[in-house]
């Protein structure tokens, strides 16, 4: 303990400290521990000090409390995959992820991630963008020909354009640095949550006049012709015919699509519908059999065999 005093002594020499190691103000109050990853890594300028205190219960292991108890009955064990060039990043999010009741596995390299992705067959990839040698869209653009496993992109950029190409790209999700670990860790159990629930479900087929899709084998046919979309696409696609006729609103594609209205804008959707109706008939979008409708959301309407 007097150790500890000393060390924090050392880093805050205008300042008391009491005999748990915490500052205290000259008003009296006590900031944060010593021992907070916010401080420690602060230089990172990655916000670890999210205040909005309804989503502070999800993560932490002190407390028995609702978050903790829905962390443990859901994705608990789940191995996630970090890729990041810089250590300390890295670093900070085994002990996000560790401490939400997740395995970690990282790698410095598009080429170590990909070896990681063969090897260890991860539940989740957390991939960051900017690297060395094959950088993250590389990395995602190879991870896409071989897996559909959910993978979330760490982007610098903020910029829609960024935003878009990363969906576009093939990622189920993006976060902008600097990140609040609350959002970070609810939007990886999201991902882990539709893909565990994807999982589940019954490999199955479905025809229409206009199309044909063997969810088994994640293939969708127009006619004759294949029709290659990404995994969000096809769990959009998905969504739609599964509800055949139903008005579905945007609430309830951020639900059954992307897991989780938390942290994704209602703007996503409309994006991916008008992204699926270019897969699907790029000659003429607008013939394609899922309505909007107006101040509801889309239908998809099948047409008669």
């Amino acid at each position: 303990m007097r150790e500890l005093e000393r060390a924090v002594r050392g880093r805050f020499r205008d300042q008391q400290v009491d005999r748990r190691g915490r500052v205290v103000r000259k008003d009296g109050r006590v900031p944060e521990p010593r021992d907070d990853q916010g401080q420690e890594l602060a230089h990172l300028r990655i916000r670890l000090g999210d205040q909005d205190s309804g989503h502070a219960r999800m993560v932490g292991e002190r407390g028995r409390n609702a978050g903790t108890l829905w962390y443990e009955s859901r994705m608990k064990d789940a191995r996630v995959l970090v890729v990041d060039d810089d250590p300390d990043i890295r670093s900070l999010l085994r002990a996000l992820l560790e401490r939400a009741g997740h395995q970690v596995v990282d790698a410095s390299d598009g080429k170590g991630a990909l070896r990681v992705v063969f090897d260890a067959r991860p539940d989740l990839v957390v991939l960051d963008v900017t690297m060395p040698e094959l950088d993250g869209w590389q990395t995602l653009e190879r991870i896409r020909d071989v897996s559909d496993l959910p993978v979330m992109v760490l982007t610098a950029a903020a910029s829609e354009l960024e935003k878009v190409r990363a969906l576009g790209a093939g990622a189920d999700d993006y976060v902008v640095k600097p990140f609040g670990r609350q959002e970070l860790v609810a939007r990886v159990q999201a991902l882990l949550r539709r893909a565990h629930s994807g999982a589940r479900a019954a490999p199955d087929t479905y025809a229409d006049a206009f199309l044909s899709i063997d969810f088994g084998q994640h293939a969708v046919a127009v006619g004759e012709r294949e029709v290659a979309l990404t995994p969000l696409e096809f769990r959009l696609l998905a969504a739609f015919v599964r509800h055949p006729r139903q008005v579905l609103s945007r609430e309830q594609l951020l639900e059954l699509v992307w897991g989780d209205a938390y942290g994704v804008g209602g703007d996503q959707v409309k994006l991916y519908v008008g992204y699926l109706r270019r897969k699907l008939d790029p000659e003429t979008p607008h013939d394609v059999p899922i309505e909007t409708v107006r101040g509801f959301g889309y239908r998809y309407r099948p047409l008669p065999e």
